[in-house]
């Protein structure tokens, strides 16, 4: 309590002094918090990203976690016999609620449950990460980005479908979920009580820390920056100014809980993809002469020793770097909103949430570099940011997509804060106990922070709430390795409801075959 005190006073004397803020000594503050911080996040993201140097080049430096992250991906896919390619149909049939018993425990739908985890994957990695990926790695780690996007399809499944596993439902309807669950209950299973509940009380600690870093700050001073700078605002509170409207727009929402993040993502998250994606298809057209070119980069030089810096391998780390930064498959953090689903059978959300990498990397991330690539932005990229680059090849053909660009970078932003609130509140909960209290106190937390990350420029926080976020996937993947039986035992019995008929007395109408074991 005396922590919560002391940043609401803070809280407090930001909203008292708004045109004196960047005259105080609040700028001094950024300074100082992030020189504090700043040793514990370099010995954070030293463990967490240490590289694996895989040539001579520093373009080919592969952070362990990437590696362990992929190879699981690739593990997974070959174990459940490429469920991510052959489960593909199901997922979509699921999704939309064919297979769906409407009295089936839980608080969302699969649909909402899908958007609630992809708007907190898709976010300002799609538009700035690719960019910055592209001209670091050149196009051909276009090729690899899609294929890292794809193996992550089978680690969602994996982690998702034991999130709806080893979920408690309170009396009140109330669903708890995700890796926290699965590792004390699962392991508990499997005679690891104690590494369980270790494993999981590390990821929590995790998961708290990242919501309030990467899930929350990072995204509302992002967004504030890309709003200041195309309104040409000037004023020395404009951030803070822009934080208190984010923080009661999330507020409205995330006091709701995950039914009401699901009813606002569902809308939001068709929304804000649907004007990127109808944008960036303007742009492919009107250059649709560059169109075989710019395929031909993507997979020629995949596989060019002489590409980039670094060659082939420098190629495939930044490609590899991108889609596991962007889809987050295998960090554990999708299966808690999947959790929440209405569904007594947990393999039929694992199904659904293998589209999350598809539709975060596979599409968003690879229409991102088709349009900085095809416009040949990539290659004069300079001192440009990632949100710049993007922003300036959409700018060739729609000289006003930069405000429209702002929009979304907003909601992106937006979309993510709201659902890495969930992510964080779980994980509090966890903790600290199923109370209202300590809801509301979380609640509150994350709203000073939504403000703080608006208004400062806490780059060692962020950074070290990053290195957080993936530290996660280390007890998540050991937990996923133990119970894999499990995953494989439910796969086959939602398979077997389907093949059954038995879903058709909700749908009378529907017909279906049989799908491939």
């Amino acid at each position: 309590m005396k922590k919560l005190s002391s940043l609401i006073t803070l809280f407090a004397g930001i909203l008292t002094s708004l045109p004196l803020y960047a005259q105080s000594e609040e700028i001094g503050l950024d300074e100082k918090i992030n020189t504090w911080v700043q040793p514990a996040t370099d010995l954070v993201s030293s463990i967490v990203f240490f590289p694996i140097q895989l040539g001579d080049d520093a373009a080919t430096a592969m952070p362990l976690v990437i590696i362990f992250l992929l190879s699981s991906a690739i593990f997974f896919t070959v174990y459940f016999k490429f469920i991510n390619i052959r489960g593909f149909g199901t997922a979509i049939k699921t999704v939309r609620g064919t297979y769906s018993d409407p009295n089936d425990a839980g608080e969302v739908s699969h649909f909402q449950a899908l958007t609630a985890a992809v708007s907190g994957t898709v976010g300002l990695g799609n538009i700035a990460g690719v960019a910055i990926a592209i001209s670091l790695g050149g196009p051909g780690a276009t090729f690899w980005m899609i294929l890292a996007g794809l193996l992550g399809m089978s680690s969602k499944f994996v982690e998702c479908t034991l999130g709806v596993k080893y979920r408690e439902i309170g009396p009140d309807g109330k669903v708890y979920g995700g890796p926290m669950y699965y590792l004390t209950k699962g392991l508990k299973e499997k005679g690891q009580e104690k590494l369980g509940k270790g494993l999981a009380a590390f990821f929590a600690i995790m998961c708290v820390g990242g919501s309030f870093g990467g899930g929350n700050m990072f995204q509302a001073n992002q967004a504030a920056k890309q709003f200041t700078d195309m309104t040409g605002a000037t004023s020395s509170s404009a951030g803070t100014i822009f934080g208190l409207f984010m923080a009661v727009m999330v507020a409205l929402v995330i006091i709701g809980g995950i039914k009401r993040i699901g009813a606002v993502t569902e809308k939001i998250v068709p929304f804000m993809c649907g004007i990127y994606i109808v944008a960036a298809i303007v742009v492919i057209i009107v250059n649709a002469a560059n169109l075989p070119a710019t395929i031909g980069k993507i997979f020629g030089e995949a596989f060019s020793p002489l590409a980039v810096a670094g060659g082939f391998v420098g190629v495939l780390v930044q490609g590899f770097r991108r889609a596991a930064f962007s889809n987050e498959a295998g960090v554990g953090s999708a299966a808690i909103a999947h959790s929440a689903v209405k569904t007594d059978f947990p393999a039929s959300e694992g199904i659904v949430a293998l589209l999350e990498p598809f539709i975060d990397t596979v599409l968003i991330c690879t229409i991102t570099a088709i349009v900085v690539i095809i416009t040949g932005d990539y290659d004069n990229a300079g001192a440009m940011g990632g949100v710049e680059m993007t922003s300036q090849s959409f700018a060739t053909v729609i000289p006003w997509f930069p405000y429209v660009l702002t929009v979304t970078v907003v909601l992106f932003a937006f979309s993510t804060m709201i659902s890495w609130s969930y992510y964080g509140l779980q994980a509090w909960l966890f903790l600290f106990g199923k109370t209202r209290l300590n809801d509301i106190l979380y609640k509150v937390l994350f709203c000073i922070f939504v403000v703080i990350g608006a208004a400062a420029s806490l780059g060692a926080v962020t950074d070290f709430s990053d290195a957080m976020i993936f530290a996660m996937s280390v007890p998540n993947l050991i937990g996923l390795f133990f119970l894999l039986p499990v995953v494989r035992k439910e796969a086959s019995r939602y398979f077997d409801y389907i093949k059954s008929g038995e879903w058709k007395q909700y749908h009378p109408e529907a017909t279906e075959k049989a799908p491939i074991k």
